[in-house]
């Protein structure tokens, strides 16, 4: 697959591509105790119901040896405004249409929504006056922080929505509780936007709500989005985004660098609809790393790739454990698994060993095999420990870095083999059969490569035994 021909906005007219940009926000102040309650909120461990997002996690690298990478089954967040149940009221039961008590309520959530909609055109439009103007004075600070964020991200789409109705707030005459949906696109208008769910807070003002705070919703399957707990320096490139916090933006020229690099590589596995319009990437220092999308993840993580609808996957990196010398290769992995995981991610833990093999083969860049770091610990998996079974090499949350990275190892070896026996495009298809339209391997097999599954298995264990002697 091509890489991307699409111009972004601000392309000079005989075509050159304007110099990337920064943009620093103000340090934020603390977040408060409620803050901190929607910031622990994370993915549940596996297994999890098919809507629950999961992360696509990456290995940890010491120093430029040994490669543990995580978690196998990945849902992506998508909470569409279609696909959502209706919204629960403050005792946590859907609001029913039908229920005489909630027109009050209905009329109510409209004046919000309009205000709402005031507020998203002003942020779209650059407009800081406006966005704050629909809240009351104690709110603002906050909320101009907020503004500031979506802005370096260059927002160009905000739509909130809602299916329920405002809910009084337990013990406070005159305080209200909507919750709301809102779409957004970062950079490229008219996106198939991400989704994130809010909680706003309202206090009436005679008939006329104000608002209060805008807050990370409890039930947003992915947990607190980067721009909703921290404030963001941000620099933007041709393919990429790449945001971090302000004490980190010295980082951002050379990891946008890297990174557009990096997507030149991930845009070949395209699954689907062709390559994302713009990839996102988040570099975290480690407090934002237990903060930003609910946190939670394994002590070896290096970088996840989070589902937040739209077809897309946020990418956060982990700079407690990310190396000089081994984030290229972290960065063509996780992109990677951006440009070929379905909108919901995959839901079979059993195929864990192809997302992650397809996320090692791009991560290694066409290198020989015998380069590949994680030999010794495919080795040491083969001797002890695992069944030999493909479906069943995933590691547990707990594993070693040993075991993880014989693990991913593993994974790269069995997709390398496809694709030396096959090509690069069979490979694919196989994977675009297997993990986004739910085919077993054995079906699979049959369709794209005309040999059974049983004898390929057989053969990729085979081969890695044959690398790893």
């Amino acid at each position: 697959m091509t890489d991307g021909d699409e111009q972004p906005p601000g392309r000079t007219a005989d075509g050159d591509e304007p110099p990337p940009t920064v943009e620093a926000v103000a340090p934020a102040s603390a977040p408060d105790a409620a803050s901190l309650a929607h910031f622990a909120a994370g993915p549940a461990p596996y297994p999890v119901p098919p809507a629950q997002p999961r992360a696509v996690r990456k290995r940890r690298w010491p120093l430029w040896t040994a490669l543990g990478l995580a978690l196998g089954l990945v849902a992506g967040a998508v909470p569409g405004v279609l696909l959502r149940e209706p919204a629960p009221d403050a005792a946590g039961r859907p609001a029913a249409a039908d229920d005489p008590g909630t027109a009050a309520q209905r009329r109510l959530g409209e004046r919000m929504l309009a205000l709402l909609d005031r507020q998203a055109t002003a942020l779209v439009g650059a407009d800081r006056a406006g966005f704050l103007a629909v809240a009351e004075p104690a709110a603002r600070p906050a909320l101009s922080r907020r503004y500031a964020a979506l802005r370096a991200l260059r927002v160009t789409t905000w739509r909130p929505t809602a299916d329920g109705v405002p809910a009084e707030a337990d013990g406070r005459p005159g305080e209200w509780r909507f919750a709301v949906t809102v779409g957004y696109c970062f950079v490229v208008p008219d996106c198939a936007p991400s989704t994130v769910e809010l909680g706003t807070r309202w206090r009436l003002a005679g008939e006329e709500p104000r608002l209060t705070a805008l807050e990370p919703s409890e039930t947003d399957p992915a947990g607190v989005r980067p721009w909703q707990a921290d404030d963001l320096a941000v620099t933007v490139g041709k393919r990429v985004v790449v945001a971090t916090t302000p004490a980190q933006r010295r980082k951002l020229p050379g990891l946008l660098a890297q990174a557009e690099t990096a997507a030149r590589a991930a845009d070949r596995y395209a699954i689907g609809g062709g390559p994302p319009d713009r990839y996102l990437v988040f570099y975290a220092a480690k407090g934002e790393w237990q903060r930003w999308y609910g946190g939670g993840r394994p002590k070896w993580t290096a970088g996840y790739a989070v589902g937040v609808g739209g077809g897309r996957h946020d990418v956060v990196l982990n700079a407690e454990i990310v190396t000089p010398a081994g984030i290229d290769d972290l960065l063509r992995h996780e992109l990677t698994h951006v440009a070929s995981l379905p909108d919901r991610g995959y839901a079979d833990r059993a195929d864990w060993w192809l997302v992650e093999g397809l996320a090692e083969y791009a991560g290694a860049d066409g290198q020989p095999v015998h380069r590949y770091d994680g030999l010794a610990e495919v080795r040491d998996l083969l001797g002890g420990g695992w069944s030999g079974r493909l479906e069943a090499v995933a590691p547990a949350d707990d594993a070693s870095d040993d075991r993880v990275g014989g693990a991913y190892g593993v994974g790269y070896l069995a997709v390398r083999h496809l694709v030396d026996r096959y090509g690069e495009q069979r490979m694919l298809d196989f994977y675009r059969a297997v993990v986004h339209q739910g085919r077993t391997p054995e079906q699979a097999a049959d369709e794209v490569f005309g040999d059974p599954w049983s004898m390929l298995h057989d053969d990729c264990m085979a081969y890695l035994r044959a690398v790893v002697g």
